[in-house]
């Protein structure tokens, strides 16, 4: 199957201004990017952009946990503690593994509506994750939640990897250890250990929140950079540390800095603010060298699944709360929506519009008031400033429809809101 994109704005995270032109899509990948007034080649499916459609690469949700779809709502305007040990922890002991896969399965509708072809799952039955995600054809990058010493959950991490890693070029699998604070750190350099022999990834929660210091300080007598040394994770091929607000980005610029080169930071702006965890440092870290993905945590805490808000979050807060409008540059805020994200889960050809790469789109009408004005120039600003998960006309992954103009063509949307209705009104019971 064939697909030609005629006559669009193509943009993504490494280009200084959008191309306009035509892109043609065959078994999955980009056969060619080509300019406006080239050639046209035959395709089965053309899409007619009249210059009014955008091309960007797929959106990556660089960390989530789908299934809390089920949770939204709950324990709202509460500190991240109390939220987690009052609400959310009460409410996951009913989980059961068909509960999860109807959650996931309506995250996921939420997220392919608005242009997201990839997500980092970190949670609980992961095969449930793993078949919803291939059921419908996107990618994943999932792990096991750990906490505390659980050798059985441990074991149950390590043979989802054996069953889904690299399934249909869809599933990449990592270790997930929860945070600091729930897995000890003996048991961490365990789980590093294994990681590292079969080399695997890792996503771990990392100074989410300003009380994680005094927990470094008072319970584990370290500091986070001895934490980050001792414990192994920096030699890791791959290393996602979701949130990071409360890591100094001095850490990676000092005189005895720390080699970040082999880890993510995923970035979560909406659910920071929502939980009053404060603002992580983007452009700092960034000016270090360290690579930042943008996530949108789970939908009990954001709550939204929607990646067009977290771009515009996230370039906002970097310009007010450090006073730059220099900060947070729309290029930059791009490339860790789709690239950068892709990258960390192990997905290496993916999140840029380059010959021979994925065929992971999000298709974009350029008809509404807010894009007059929109051309190839600044397209990058529109999008990040002004654009809106409403403007999303398509979502592809890997050269197939997830979601068009509506319609989920691998989904079915009435049955799964009714089954994920059914399933909220359990929990609550």
């Amino acid at each position: 199957m064939s697909t030609l994109f005629k006559d669009v704005l193509v943009l993504d995270g490494g280009m200084e201004r959008a191309l306009s032109g035509h892109i043609l899509v065959s078994n999955g990948r980009i056969e060619s990017v080509l300019e406006k007034g080239s050639p046209l080649p035959q395709a089965d499916e053309t899409i007619e952009g009249n210059g009014r459609k955008a091309v960007l690469p797929g959106f990556v949700n660089g960390h989530t946990h789908a299934a809390m779809s089920l949770l939204r709502g709950l324990g709202e305007e509460l500190p991240l503690m109390e939220w987690l040990k009052e609400k959310i922890w009460p409410i996951e002991a009913k989980l059961t593994p068909q509960i999860i896969r109807v959650g996931t399965e309506l995250a996921l509708l939420e997220m392919a509506r608005t242009g997201t072809t990839c997500f980092a799952d970190m949670y609980f039955e992961m095969d449930q994750v793993a078949e919803a995600a291939v059921a419908m054809g996107i990618r994943a990058g999932l792990c096991r939640g750990l906490i505390g010493n659980d050798d059985k959950r441990l074991e149950e991490g390590l043979a989802l990897a054996e069953k889904w890693h690299g399934r249909e070029g869809l599933i990449t699998v990592q270790l997930g250890p929860h945070a600091p604070y729930t897995v000890p750190f003996d048991y961490l350099q365990k789980i590093v250990a294994i990681a590292n022999g079969k080399n695997m990834g890792l996503h771990i929660h990392l100074l989410e929140t300003e009380w994680e210091l005094g927990y470094f300080k008072d319970e584990l007598k370290m500091s986070p950079e001895d934490w980050l040394k001792d414990s192994g994770i920096l030699e890791l091929s791959r290393v996602i540390l979701a949130h990071g607000v409360w890591m100094n980005p001095e850490w990676a610029l000092g005189t005895n800095k720390i080699d970040f080169s082999n880890v993510t930071i995923a970035h979560n702006p909406g659910s920071n603010l929502k939980l009053a965890s404060g603002i992580f440092a983007v452009d700092k870290w960034l000016d270090a060298g360290v690579a930042v993905s943008l996530g949108t945590d789970g939908a009990s805490s954001n709550n939204r699944l929607d990646m067009w808000q977290e771009m515009r979050c996230a370039a906002l807060t970097q310009k007010g709360v450090y006073r730059d409008p220099l900060l947070g540059k729309a290029s930059d805020i791009l490339r860790m929506a789709t690239y950068e994200g892709a990258l960390s889960l192990g997905f290496t050809d993916k999140g840029m519009l380059r010959e021979g790469w994925a065929a992971d789109f999000v298709l974009v009408g350029l008809d509404a008031p807010h894009y007059v004005g929109a051309d190839e120039e600044n397209l990058s600003c529109f999008i990040v400033y002004a654009g809106s998960s409403e403007d999303v006309e398509g979502t592809m992954t890997a050269g197939k429809w997830i979601y068009k103009n509506g319609i989920y063509p691998t989904s079915d949307k009435a049955g799964i809101i009714e089954s994920a209705r059914a399933a909220r009104k359990k929990l609550l019971e």
